[in-house]
């Protein structure tokens, strides 16, 4: 399940960035007295109570404005808005309630979305100035007395915030169902590969690169199990993304990957591989998700006995941040290998899910250590005493050792080869948690 994404909005100069950081506990969004300094829509994840969200941070909002600049804040903060689960309208007590306030009010309120309404800098402790309460008159309901350089009422305000979730039942989501992201540059395919895998025009399909701006869900069923397929919007480097829509589709297409159990990175086979294509693939595995490296166009491709191992070792060499990724080779016009295609989805998804005994894990850690010995330093010597696999989703292992400083980053490289060609783990990124267990250490 996705989480739920809130968005900060409000005009121009009242503390939105301010309150951002402070609430996702780092200075992410650019603060300054200037107005109209956060130009772009910058998230960040946050957490209150075990309610995780994504929280949006916004240009200020001039709703009568003819500068460009201010303009083009008002429409991505409106795009904001319009996918956001929870809206938190930001206002500033110093300045009173302005026209600006109740514009804003009333174009949030034709939204539909649940608001929480901030009174920001209200700094002193205890009953807010007498000018807190004419902000009841943007019929907004309660509003909450905030600071958001102290941080006073910023728990209230999430306690509010959070009492608009939706509740989620971890019982009724279908294990079974396999949630696959397909994610990519713009204009590789991605459509195209959910439209023919479903058999209908289930999404828009256009030569126009970005022409998929939301993220679609598509569901499938077959023998190879059940698929729920999210088509994103394309990826593209930061220079390139001008329009306001398609600067919010790069948040929706990293929350597709969020909800995803398996990314399906599509490269175009004409174009071949591309900076862009890394840093798609970045995001997959940032996040931990089971990947395939999936080369579309295949029919476009002039062809000899050697074209396709030649194409293949050179994207190897090309995603070696990532050489656990199957590579596979299809053509979603013709269709060329799409049924093959799910059963390596449903592989790497088991590879991803894949839980290892403790017992079989310190087995081939002690073959690995045998083999190769620990490394040293200054006459010390990293001693492994046992690991453990602490959860899936990806593989994650624990260490522990007498000096952490020691498991040098090639040694765990050489561990995570020795695992790898025991158990597999095929598609899949693994990661290791190193803890001191020694004399003096707890």
């Amino acid at each position: 399940m996705a989480k739920p994404v809130v968005a900060i909005v409000g005009r121009p100069n009242v503390g939105k960035s301010t309150l951002f950081n402070k609430l996702i506990g780092t200075r992410l969004s650019i603060v300054d007295d200037t107005p109209g300094v956060t130009r772009d829509r910058i998230y960040g994840d946050c957490e209150w109570l075990n309610n995780k969200f994504l929280l949006v941070d916004t240009g200020g909002i001039e709703p009568n404005t003819d500068d460009i600049i201010l303009s083009q804040m008002r429409t991505q903060a409106e795009i904001a808005i319009e996918t956001a689960d929870v809206i938190i309208l930001v206002t500033n007590i110093r300045d009173g309630v302005v026209a600006s306030d109740h514009e804003v009010a009333s174009m949030l309120q034709k939204s539909g979305k649940p608001i929480v309404l901030c009174v920001n800098k209200c700094d002193s402790i205890g009953e807010p100035d007498p000018e807190f309460y004419e902000f009841y008159n943007l019929g907004l309901g309660d509003p909450y007395p905030v600071s958001a350089s102290h941080g006073h009422g910023t728990g209230d305000l999430l306690d509010e915030v959070c009492r608009y979730f939706p509740e989620y039942n971890e019982d009724e989501e279908d294990d079974e169902i396999i949630n696959v992201a397909v994610i990519g540059k713009p204009n590789v395919g991605k459509s195209s590969l959910i439209n023919r895998i479903s058999g209908e025009e289930r999404a828009i399909v256009s030569n126009i690169a970005g022409t998929t701006r939301d993220t679609t869900d598509t569901f499938i069923e077959n023998n190879h199990g059940k698929f729920n397929f999210i088509d994103t919007a394309g990826l593209r480097r930061k220079s390139k993304v001008n329009d306001a829509i398609e600067k919010y589709s790069i948040i929706r297409a990293r929350m597709a990957v969020e909800r995803a159990n398996v990314c399906v990175i599509m490269i175009d086979a004409v174009e071949g591989f591309t900076e862009q294509d890394s840093k798609v693939a970045g995001i997959a595995l940032e996040q931990g998700k089971a990947c395939i490296i999936v080369v579309n166009k295949w029919d476009a491709i002039e062809k000899d006995g050697n074209t396709m191992n030649e194409y293949r070792t050179k994207l190897m060499n090309d995603f070696s941040f990532m050489s656990f990724a199957p590579i596979m080779f299809i053509s979603a016009k013709t269709g060329q290998r799409i049924d093959r295609l799910f059963e390596m989805i449903s592989f790497v998804h088991s590879q991803n899910s894949m839980r290892i005994s403790t017992g079989k894990l310190n087995e081939v850690l002690a073959g690995a250590t045998a083999r190769v010995q620990p490394p040293t330093d200054k006459g010390k010597r990293l001693k492994i005493y046992y690991m453990t696999q602490a959860s899936t989703r990806p593989p994650t292992f624990v260490f522990f050792v007498n000096n952490a400083e020691l498991f040098h980053f090639s040694y765990q490289r050489y561990l995570e080869n020795q695992i790898r060609d025991v158990f597999g783990l095929d598609g899949t990124p693994v990661r290791f948690i190193i803890r001191e267990r020694g004399e003096g250490k707890k």
